[in-house]
């Protein structure tokens, strides 16, 4: 049995780099931070204790933390194995350098937000081992609690002259927006005078204006280069209760201005994201600057810098297709063990650790690449090669009877123990005392596997046919004499004899030489299981690329429900528990379905890769 702990912390030192014995690999992101804490960039810093304004820190001690990094997710769907890459960095980063990652819910967006989600949130980050406990404080924020701030930032933008309310229709400011050949066009609203500007936008805050009807914008430059500049809107009306401010605001701010607020408030040193917002890097910056001038945000700033998203092969993360995949049922739910959700994996069987060392093998870079799934399931192969005890089971019975039983051992209802060790002895740690033997006991008939019979054996086989001789494993060694069939010729029972005297572990197990040894399951002591073989959803490496339809590209076999037996070893597992079934690769009992009397386990990789071979 695998443990179900969250992984441990490795140890670093404070200090500019990780500690000698974390063997970190460097990336461009630790060399921007190394650089940093050389320099000194931040050591001026100051923190109050919770977040707030200029004056707020100004009045806290030193800033205990050499860096505060944050994973600020929108609670507004399940995480997936991209956003486990993004907390392992972010929570990774904070915890090599002295630093303190903040969880943050980027709750700005009241429609698409729910409580669910927060919950799920919360549980994804501690189930894969971090917290944002650190110098006896919880980090833990949400950017609805900083509503009052930001409006008071917008009010500021607009009497300091860097923000107007424009009245155009949503289509009349997109044609005057331009495109990157084309400057934009100034908005007839944008010369309306300071005071003008925030006499309407206190009546969008009062709710005396329709949805829709305004927006207040940021006055930037409609001509410049990058589109992102030309006067991007900053608040928008949208009457709509929020989870946590409920009917408090008519008025919500827009993500890439609330973004950088929050970051600011927290005293967030790096700001790390995805490539996809560094267009937006420069109204970031812009935004800093302006309200650090105005006195409202304390000094330094912090600074945005992106990363390269995780595209991994056989997957799709866009959340709005994996909601498509929930509501037309083409998967159980969120944590249908094919999703690549947090809690999809989880479901499957993945460990935090695997996941953990998967981003770690990933690494850092600017560039887009594709990371192949094989990758992942290799990290999830070493990490339970040494913790998932072994066990035997069958997953496409038939019946072996051993038909001079009774002249062996005296009666057919005879039966005897077996006993085969948890864990190899080469995956037991040094130092540490092997668990318990399995026990399983041995009678007249076992299931063994349809596929290790052949009446006609192709060249090559060495399991069972007329004539050989194998052994069961962990059992006797046998000789298979022939079958039964149906009249449809389907083999119903395999018939052998066994060969007294050669148990494993007994002075004549090596009396006769067998060719092979094949896994089976006692009928007397044998479980039925239901057992889900769960294999890749999409059949298609990129599945969405180039705008195909992903829909096209789900793989019909990507379940497969059996009933199987399974040793009792396997039967008395407790949902979570994983195990590799030999020969077949690693299993976990379902943490929903799996009941004592009603064992449910699902696949979750095999021994190696063998897609599309």
């Amino acid at each position: 049995m695998s443990s179900n702990t969250p992984p441990s912390k490795p140890n670093s030192t404070p200090g500019n780099a990780p500690a000698e014995g974390d063997h970190k690999v460097s990336n461009f992101l630790r060399q921007i931070i190394e650089n940093d804490l050389d320099k000194g960039t931040y050591t001026q810093r100051r923190w109050a204790g919770t977040p707030g304004d200029a004056a707020h820190h100004a009045a806290g001690q030193p800033d205990p933390a050499k860096i505060r990094t944050r994973f600020p997710p929108e609670p507004n769907g399940y995480l997936h194995i991209g956003h486990a890459k993004s907390i392992c960095l972010n929570f990774g980063l904070a915890r090599d350098y002295g630093g303190v990652c903040h969880m943050r819910f980027d709750d700005t967006n009241p429609e698409k937000e729910d409580t669910e989600y927060v919950n799920s949130i919360i549980d994804a980050v501690q189930w894969l081992g971090f917290n944002w406990e650190a110098n006896g404080q919880q980090h833990l924020f949400q950017a609805s609690d900083y509503f009052d701030f930001m409006y008071r930032a917008a009010e500021y933008l607009v009497e300091a002259g860097y923000a107007y309310v424009d009245e155009q229709t949503s289509e009349q400011m997109r044609a005057a927006r331009g495109d990157f050949g084309k400057p934009g066009i100034d908005s007839p609203f944008r010369s309306r005078t300071p005071a003008q500007n925030l006499a309407r936008f206190r009546e969008m805050r009062d709710g005396q204006h329709e949805d829709g009807s305004m927006v207040l914008r940021a006055k930037i430059d409609m001509a410049s280069p990058n589109i992102n500049l030309r006067d991007p809107a900053i608040y928008r009306i949208r009457r709509a209760t929020h989870h946590n401010t409920g009917d408090t605001w008519c008025i919500y701010p827009m993500y890439t201005f609330a973004h950088p607020i929050e970051d600011a408030l927290e005293q967030i040193t790096h700001s790390i994201c995805t490539l996809e917002f560094e267009d937006q890097r420069p109204f970031y910056d812009w935004l800093m600057d302006r309200l650090c001038e105005g006195g409202l945000l304390a000094h330094p700033a912090p600074h945005q810098y992106e990363f390269a998203r995780l595209n991994l092969t056989y997957v799709i993360t866009s959340k709005r297709k994996l909601a498509q995949l929930v509501y037309d049922h083409k998967v159980s739910g969120w944590d249908d063990p094919r999703m690549p959700t947090i809690v999809g994996l989880r479901r499957r069987g993945y460990t935090p650790e695997s996941i953990q060392m998967f981003a770690e093998r990933i690494g850092v870079t600017k560039s887009d690449s594709w990371i192949d799934y094989s990758t992942l399931e290799g990290c999830l192969r070493e990490d339970l090669e040494n913790k998932a005890h072994r066990g035997m089971a069958v997953l496409d019975p038939v019946k072996l009877v051993l038909t001079n039983w009774a002249e062996a051992f005296g009666s057919d209802d005879y039966t005897e123990d077996c006993t085969q060790p948890a864990l190899p002895h080469h995956a037991v740690p040094e130092g540490q005392t092997p668990p318990p033997e399995r026990v399983f006991k041995i009678g007249k008939a076992v299931w063994i596997e349809r596929e290790d019979f052949e009446e006609v054996p192709p060249k090559g086989y060495k399991r069972l046919f007329p004539g050989n001789v194998v052994r069961l494993k962990g059992g006797y060694v046998i000789e298979c004499t022939g079958c039964e069939k149906d009249a449809s010729g389907t083999v119903t029972a395999v018939h052998a004899k066994v060969i007294p005297g050669t148990k494993s572990g007994t002075p004549g197990a090596d009396s006769v030489k067998a060719k092979a040894a094949i896994t089976w399951v006692s009928v007397a002591d044998g479980v039925p299981a239901e057992v889900r073989l769960y294999d890749r959803l999409f059949s298609d490496p990129q599945p969405d690329a180039g705008g195909k339809d992903f829909i096209e590209a789900l793989n019909p076999n990507s379940l497969k429900v059996v009933t199987a037996y399974v040793e009792p070893s396997l039967a008395a597992a407790k949902p979570d528990e994983k195990f590799q079934f030999e020969r077949f690769g690693y299993f976990v009992a379902d943490r929903v379905d799996h009941a004592p009397g009603k064992p449910v386990f699902n696949r979750v990789t095999g021994l190696k890769d063998s897609w599309a071979r």
